[in-house]
């Protein structure tokens, strides 16, 4: 169970780009999330999933000796979850999900853009943390940075594509 925690269902053990299957595997579940119980769930969900990924990442490397195993990425489930309960406008309803012209698609995908951008690149603060953080708290601690930056960056994007008139 463990293992299937920390790679999201298996999804860690894709032979190439573990983190964007991961990343993958996490959003149509934080989609549903956010579909039936709302932002506010979906970001106390994710609190409680970085928790309990710390001390089970922290188990981990005390057996296998290595720190941040690319196979681990319930990481960048709790960024990519952090990412979609803090941009604005994603309160939606199965009848709305499908309209392009209340912006959830566009605000998925830029969250998912965005999440990757910053946790590929590491930029400022989100590389020093996965430089010099050790243990769960430093696997998890770039990717929780870099999801609260990707759900800004997505608030900013589309406030400015609202003032801009392209989406009525």
């Amino acid at each position: 169970m463990n293992w299937f925690f920390l790679t999201v269902g298996y999804s860690g053990l894709s032979p190439k780009a573990p983190g964007t299957a991961g990343t993958l595997a996490a959003l149509p579940l934080g989609v549903a999330i956010l579909l039936y119980f709302g932002p506010q769930t979906l970001f106390l969900a994710t609190i409680l999933i970085t928790i309990i990924a710390i001390k089970a990442i922290d188990k981990h490397e005390s057996i296998v000796h290595e720190h941040d195993d690319s196979r681990i990425v319930i990481d960048e489930l709790v960024g990519m979850w952090f990412a979609l309960s803090i941009a604005p406008g994603i309160g939606f309803d199965l009848s709305t999900l499908m309209r392009w012209n209340n912006g959830i698609a566009i605000q998925i995908v830029l969250n998912f853009i965005f999440f990757r951008i910053y946790d590929i690149k590491k930029p400022s603060i989100i590389g020093r943390i996965d430089r010099e953080a050790k243990g769960g708290l430093g696997v998890m601690g770039d990717d929780i940075i870099a999801g609260f930056a990707a759900g800004i960056s997505t608030a900013i994007v589309w406030q400015i594509i609202l003032q801009s008139g392209l989406i009525d």
